[in-house]
């Protein structure tokens, strides 16, 4: 294999660039057959392969002089050595008739060729267990969508340039839709979660349509699961966030908990999320500032990584089912308990029966509250974090919703609280960049650009991303982009030339140019910039 190309992607990771698709899996295989500890997560992609560090535990340089030499002992794997998949398709897609026009063919050939092509997972990304599948015996480049569809079935089979793929959840997306499948193609309670991991060979076997009376059938065995969301149970008209699957049969919750009144803009349950699942589409997720998740646990004598409520600019009202302690961090605004004002970054005791308030945000974005003991929820590879994106762990709370407490405590409640605690800086931010993978796409005066202005988020951001307002970016290279793996604080530029910073929910794999990265040191205050805060970015000093 020749030597890849080492490209910055910030201060913990970096890709490896190869010259084909078909030696991405190689390059993928060598990396996963002698990973060192400090290696999160390796994810391949159309031209390269991501590698996550954590510096901690594995110096990057150290790292990229492994990968490289972990390169050299790349090997093409022969098609028998990878497992088969076979999925069952109904090629009654809504764009079946259009795509094959479109290729100037007619339906039954371009149901033919594809049902006879030998199929191969190339790598994942968009939303957990979509595989992006290629083939050499597919010839067809298929135009996407000029105006993607807002909502596209789970189990829609697509084709977009030289891709096929099929759904596993409802999401948005741009892909002409030639099939429904409905093999279940991510499940969390499977040994492998993803049905189409990287590698792997896929066949199509048509089935008659709905029309004739028929509906395709998964091939593949799978026990019953819960589409990669919470456990659902109606409850006297609650819905339960339960710890694990099924055998809940109580009318309420058992032992403590606490009752959401009112989830305000939104809360979600939170940790500090889930590595090492990108090469299978998850994204790392958990609490988007994580110093004030962090501290709140501390302050009521949890373990750092116990799971909290992320509220987003107030509005919460829960009341507790037992005596508990609580903690409220991060963004700014009034908190009452039992309708008596009480000071954030110190834990309380919440008594059974009483009200729990934070208000309306007058800084800052995203609040935390930490309970002593931790919140429990369904684990979902390794995390109870909700992911909006990809629809892991629990749902968004709604009034009624009931959230367990664990007993995960890790040191007695402190006697004061940690020094240096205030209101965030909410109107103008200082963010450090370390250098992107895809700086050279952009001319010499987009650089400058990038420095010397002074950029607004704007009104669309959310966990997935911060979308920013200011001048455009300028390329030089104007082409599409394979897709390659992301990371969060990736400062990615979309034909618009203004930025967006992907967050934790934000997709593991992406196909606009990033021209540098959030410091990771600088993404917690990426979580608490509201719509209109100013933001100014300066070059990251160099790791020591």
């Amino acid at each position: 294999m020749v030597t890849p190309r080492v490209r910055p992607m910030g201060e913990r990771a970096f890709l490896l660039e190869v010259g084909a698709l078909d030696e991405v899996l190689p390059l993928h295989a060598a990396l996963a057959a002698s990973r060192p500890d400090g290696v999160v997560d390796l994810v391949p992609a159309a031209r390269t392969v991501l590698v996550r560090v954590d510096p901690r535990l594995l110096p990057v340089p150290t790292a990229r002089s492994w990968a490289l030499a972990a390169a050299t002992t790349a090997v093409r794997e022969t098609d028998a050595a990878a497992p088969t998949v076979e999925l069952d398709i109904a090629y009654d897609g809504p764009d079946l008739a259009d795509t094959a026009r479109l290729l100037g063919a007619d339906a039954d050939e371009l149901v033919r060729r594809h049902a006879g092509a030998q199929w191969r997972v190339a790598f994942t990304g968009f939303a957990p267990g979509f595989g992006y599948l290629v083939s050499d015996d597919w010839p067809f480049d298929v135009p996407r969508l000029e105006s993607p569809r807002t909502r596209v079935p789970a189990g829609s089979v697509g084709l977009a340039g030289a891709f096929s793929g099929a759904y596993p959840r409802d999401t948005p997306g741009g892909w002409r839709l030639i099939g429904t499948t409905a093999a279940r193609l991510f499940d969390l309670d499977a040994a492998s979660p993803a049905l189409l991991s990287p590698g792997a060979r896929v066949r199509f076997r048509p089935v008659p349509t709905a029309d004739s009376g028929a509906r395709s059938a998964p091939i593949a065995s799978r026990s019953p699961v819960t589409d990669g969301r919470h456990e659902q149970q109606v409850v006297t008209g609650e819905r339960l966030h339960a710890g694990g699957v099924g055998g809940h049969t109580e009318e309420r919750a058992a032992g403590r908990s606490i009752r959401v009144v009112e989830p305000g803009l939104l809360a979600t349950v939170q940790d500090l999320g889930r590595e090492g699942a990108g090469a299978v589409g998850v994204a790392v997720s958990g609490a988007l500032d994580r110093g004030a998740l962090r501290t709140a646990n501390r302050l009521v004598g949890n373990p750092e990584s116990a799971a909290g409520l992320e509220v987003t600019m107030g509005g919460l009202r829960a009341v507790a089912d037992a005596d508990l302690w609580v903690a409220v961090t991060g963004a700014w605004g009034t908190v009452r308990l039992d309708g008596r004002e009480v000071d954030p970054y110190e834990a309380h005791e919440w008594r059974a029966g009483a009200e729990l308030h934070v208000d309306w945000f007058a800084h800052g974005a995203r609040g935390y509250v930490g309970v002593r003991g931790g919140l429990d929820a369904r684990v979902a590879l390794g995390s109870r974090a909700t992911d909006l994106l990809a629809g892991l762990g629990p749902a968004a709370l709604r009034a009624g919703d009931i959230v367990r407490v664990r007993d995960d405590v890790a040191a007695p409640i402190p006697v004061a609280p940690p020094a240096g605690w205030g209101a965030p800086h909410d109107d103008e931010l200082e963010l450090e960049l370390a250098p992107g993978p895809r700086a050279d796409w952009f001319a010499p005066v987009a650089l400058a650009t990038l420095y010397d202005t002074v950029w607004t988020v704007s009104n669309h951001a959310d966990r997935v991303g911060a979308r920013l307002d200011g001048p455009e970016l300028a390329r030089v290279r104007t082409g599409e982009l394979a897709s390659e793996g992301m990371v969060p604080g990736a400062l990615q530029v979309p034909p618009s030339g203004r930025p967006t910073i992907l967050l934790a929910d934000g997709p593991v794999t992406g196909g606009y140019p990033v021209i540098a990265v959030v410091a990771d040191a600088s993404l917690d205050l990426v979580a608490q910039a509201r719509p209109g805060t100013r933001i100014r970015f300066r070059h990251a000093r160099p790791a020591g």
